[in-house]
């Protein structure tokens, strides 16, 4: 009757109290199920391709950098960094939700995606204000939270302060050019499937 959770307390105060000699029997079924799953692992990794060993790899290269994003952003939350400014459509969403018209949740955006499409630029002025004042806010919240961090000597999380450079027009003409000229073949072949 008790949750997973009381049962994994009840059982954790249980292996405290549980004296060495008792549990050196489940240490020596631990190293001897490692030592087998180690064989077992060595067995399947020598019979995999090359392509399926790298594939492996780069699956676990990405669940790897997953799993520091989530601690990464976990540890932001608990610092109490700002939540990012909203856009006007995320604005007219919230707004709007809970009321549009839809089976599930996509469908609803949809349909509220398509309406603000189709709002004028008038009509569109207050959620773009709304969005300007909540930019502003996360600016401020931002400069506060970073003195903070400076403080705590948590440099790290502070943004640069180098200003980005921006592209000449004539450079990015001239990149988008070379970008043209290298996938004109690629385009036609989209022409031709498309027929």
């Amino acid at each position: 009757e008790a949750s997973n959770l009381e049962l994994i307390k009840k059982l954790a105060g249980a292996w405290k109290e549980l004296p060495a000699s008792q549990k050196q029997v489940y240490e020596e079924a631990k190293k001897t199920d490692w030592k087998r799953y180690g064989e077992q692992m060595a067995a399947y990794k020598a019979q995999l391709t090359p392509a399926q060993a790298a594939a492996l790899k780069e699956e676990r290269r990405k669940q790897l950098a997953k799993r520091r994003s989530i601690r990464a952003k976990r540890e932001l939350n608990l610092l109490g960094k700002p939540k990012r400014a909203r856009s006007g459509f995320n604005i007219f969403l919230s707004e709007n939700f809970q009321e549009s018209e839809g089976t599930s949740p996509v469908a609803k955006m949809k349909k509220l995606f398509d309406t603000w499409q189709k709002l004028s630029a008038s009509q569109k002025q207050p959620y773009l204000q709304l969005a300007e004042d909540d930019k502003v806010r996360y600016e401020n919240e931002m400069k506060s939270w970073e003195a903070k961090m400076l403080e705590l000597g948590r440099e790290d999380l502070v943004r640069s302060k180098k200003p980005r450079l921006k592209k000449k027009p004539a450079e990015t003409a001239k990149q988008a050019e070379t970008a043209k000229g290298s996938s004109g073949g690629n385009k036609a072949k989209l022409k031709k499937s498309e027929e």
